[in-house]
């Protein structure tokens, strides 16, 4: 599985744009073949920075999506809100650690 981090810096009066934007195209790409989740986030002192959070079957499903009008058409309308260039990151998880929440 690989874990997909995108996080966009966006004109603080065009958040509400990509807000609306993501509502629309969120349950195309969910339902994409490969996406297995799709969140996005918000930064914690910087609301205007935003972060999508998806996981894909692999490098090949997220490389078919990236390929696809679908993600050329939702990123020209969101490229156009941003502030800052974006900044990508794929990982594939190594390892995981259950925490001890002291709960049974």
């Amino acid at each position: 599985m690989l874990i997909r981090l995108v996080r966009m810096t966006f004109h603080p009066d065009r958040v509400e744009d990509f807000h609306a934007l993501f509502s629309r195209v969120a349950p195309r790409i969910q339902a994409f073949d490969g996406c297995l989740h799709l969140e996005l986030w918000r930064d914690v002192r910087y609301p205007n920075i935003l972060t999508t959070y998806s996981h894909w079957t692999g490098p090949e499903a997220l490389d078919h999506y990236r390929k696809s009008a679908l993600f050329k058409e939702t990123w020209a309308d969101t490229s156009r809100l941003f502030a800052a260039p974006p900044r990508a990151y794929s990982q594939f998880r190594v390892r995981s650690e259950k925490m001890n929440t002291g709960v049974a």
